[in-house]
């Protein structure tokens, strides 16, 4: 049972967990139930003193969220959606790797991981802003995520990206801590290149992530090879053109020697021209980054279509005769469970806004 009248124990850092006369080896013991086994009830964990249970009990909620509902696809991927502890609605996305992929990489599991309810910046073919930003998550309930959804996949996760409802750049101060504990061995223990945040184009905070001292990756959703055009599907271009955020890119590669990846959702009619395809390889090329196209998953209530086939591949051929270093086709997932993102949300939202009529 949640309860909202009392701290969540894992939005604070383990070394605050400590009253004046618990010693580090029980902080340890709580960690090791939390992080490895996934258990975010007091009572369960056996080997503590049961009077020590009961006053974390009586101190502290553990659990930041409970499952409203679960929806699996044909290609096994898996859609959660989460209700936190006052009533609002976040979702996850647990992808399994691409069928034909080989070696140790074919058994791999990511997830797709909220940061906020709901967004700010509007970007017109989302469905995660269509209701406008509820709140920032707590760093708990980040990490509630990522436990649970493990727990229920029953088994470990190898790669999070951080590319699910919300902008994670706009909650840094709940993301960063959160990222302590993912990365910590005494924590979730995954290794930051197998962890990727996704940006839509926050300036001032692409170089606040850049000091972050683990080498975690970041991606662009650029959407757009030109002001114009990227203007159109995302607002936040106009407090932040291409140039400024190009530039912002090449500071954050320069600080951090690290690979970026530019995220590219093809629109039909929108942004999926071989002028576009051009501006692209020319980004790509300047910033030695990785392409990542992603045709567009279509959304209830939104014009936007997905490209033909045809269209497809010949934006992504235009794409590698510029030569940029890598370019990926993203092979389509969940389309049978609405995976994209806060379209399981937006549904639940209307089912109880009818309820309550």
């Amino acid at each position: 049972m949640m309860n909202l009248n009392k701290p969540l124990l894992i939005d604070l850092p383990p070394e605050n967990w400590r009253f004046d006369d618990l010693p580090s080896y029980r902080v340890s013991q709580i960690q090791q139930w939390i992080f490895e086994k996934g258990t975010l009830q007091f009572k369960e964990m056996s080997n503590l003193p049961a009077n020590l249970r009961e006053r974390l009990q009586e101190e502290y909620d553990l659990n930041p969220m409970e499952i409203a509902r679960a929806q699996g696809s044909a290609d096994t991927t898996q859609k959660f959606l989460w209700k936190l502890r006052d009533n609002q609605f976040i979702e996850s996305v647990l992808i399994p790797a691409t069928e034909g992929t080989k070696g140790v990489r074919a058994s791999r599991m990511t997830l797709c991981v909220s940061t906020q309810v709901g967004c700010a910046l509007g970007c017109k073919f989302c469905a995660s802003g269509l209701d406008g930003l509820k709140r920032n998550l707590s760093t708990g309930e980040i990490l509630g995520q990522i436990i649970l959804a493990r727990k229920r996949a029953g088994r470990r996760i190898d790669n999070l990206v951080f590319m699910g409802m919300g902008e994670p750049l706009a909650n840094l101060p709940a993301l960063l801590p959160a990222l302590d504990q993912i990365l910590s061995p005494n924590g979730l223990g995954i290794g930051a290149r197998h962890i990727t945040l996704s940006t839509s184009g926050l300036v001032p905070k692409i170089l606040e992530l850049a000091k972050y001292p683990a080498q975690i990756r970041l991606a662009i959703s650029l959407h757009g090879g030109d002001d114009e055009t990227r203007r159109k599907i995302m607002p936040i271009n106009d407090r932040y053109p291409m140039e400024e955020l190009l530039g912002a890119c090449e500071k954050f590669i320069e600080m951090r020697k690290k690979m970026i990846t530019l995220e590219y959702i093809l629109i039909k009619g929108v942004n999926d021209d071989i002028k576009q395809a051009k501006l692209l390889a020319e980004h790509a090329n300047r910033l030695n980054a990785k392409v990542n196209l992603i045709p567009y998953n279509q959304v209830e209530g939104l014009e936007w279509e997905r490209p033909s086939q045809e269209q497809i591949m010949a934006f992504k051929n235009t794409v590698i005769e510029g030569k940029p270093p890598r370019v990926t086709l993203r092979m389509e997932k969940g389309h049978d469970i609405d995976a994209a993102c806060g379209q399981l949300r937006l549904r639940e939202k209307t089912i109880e806004d009818k309820a309550a009529l």
